[in-house]
């Protein structure tokens, strides 16, 4: 099922890519891979302090058609990282699958009549550390899978503003004891949420100075039938520094808010919760 879901994911990158050598005019593709690393290494350290090691592999893909009326935009981001502090057990830093499609046909203007598809979830197994034991997520346990009409303002490549009155989102928890549980908004032992609603998604792409990028894409989704006003919340931010050309630093941040995910406080107490990421690396990276 994985390998499936990652080649449905990949075939319009691929088709992309052949078009691209027959036709560079209405095709627009290419990315970045790269491997961010940081490591500490302490011995007698009266200071305090672990010694440690991580590593973080990114891929972000992106294949654009844009002929007369026609607009169809396609990205792919993957993400998994790994941490090792002293003497304990690796434990997972990142994890993401982050596949959108958007096929937009000209109205009037910058103003699109548009479709989009997005697909999201993650890797491996996730686990509240240290317990190893109990998976609190897994592959396809969540997934979200986002269905919307609506308009999209493209004034230049560098912002797009897309609205949908409806918009249908499909949350997947494949796993059998995490739908027992409930987990991610699902009734008690069933695998999937169907949910109905208005969604909004803006998307910004600058270079502030040289050699410097900022990267920022925020989604809003409201569902009519349950608690509208409880929006779900999803902001990305990425800053590439580039240093030459193989060399790189990033700093990636995600906030998430979504009212269905209860998250367990220290004091035992459940409920919905803020979630934050953070990452800074330096390390190589290839453009492509």
């Amino acid at each position: 099922m994985k390998k499936l879901l990652l080649i449905l994911c990949l075939l319009p990158l691929i088709g992309v890519a052949q078009e691209a050598a027959d036709s560079t005019k209405v095709w627009k593709s290419g990315g970045n891979i790269s491997l961010n690393f940081s490591q500490v290494s302490l011995s007698n350290w009266v200071a305090g302090g672990k010694s440690s090691a991580s590593g973080t592999f990114l891929v972000n893909l992106f294949g654009n058609y844009e002929k007369g009326k026609v607009s169809w935009e396609n990205s792919l981001d993957l993400g998994y990282g790994l941490l090792k502090e002293s003497d304990s057990k690796l434990v997972k830093s990142d994890d993401k699958i982050d596949f959108s499609s958007k096929y937009g046909y000209k109205a009037s203007g910058h103003l699109y009549y548009s479709a989009l598809f997005n697909f999201k979830s993650q890797f491996t197994d996730g686990y509240k550390y240290p317990d190893r034991d109990n998976p609190i997520s897994r592959f396809l346990a969540p997934a979200y899978l986002t269905l919307a009409l609506g308009l999209d303002y493209k004034p230049d490549d560098h912002f797009s503003l897309f609205f949908s009155p409806l918009t249908g989102k499909l949350t997947v928890v494949a796993d059998d004891s995490l739908s027992t549980a409930g987990a991610f908004g699902v009734d008690p032992g069933s695998k999937t949420r169907w949910e109905l609603g208005a969604y909004v998604k803006t998307a910004v792409k600058y270079e502030v100075w040289k050699n410097v990028t900022f990267e920022s894409k925020f989604d809003i989704f409201s569902n009519y039938l349950d608690q509208p006003q409880n929006m779900d919340v999803n902001w990305d931010v990425t800053i590439n520094m580039k240093v030459n050309d193989y060399l790189s630093a990033n700093l990636i941040t995600n906030l998430i808010y979504d009212n269905d995910i209860k998250i367990e406080d220290s004091d035992g107490s459940m409920g919905p919760r803020v979630q934050f990421k953070e990452l800074f690396g330096v390390g190589l990276n290839v453009k492509f």
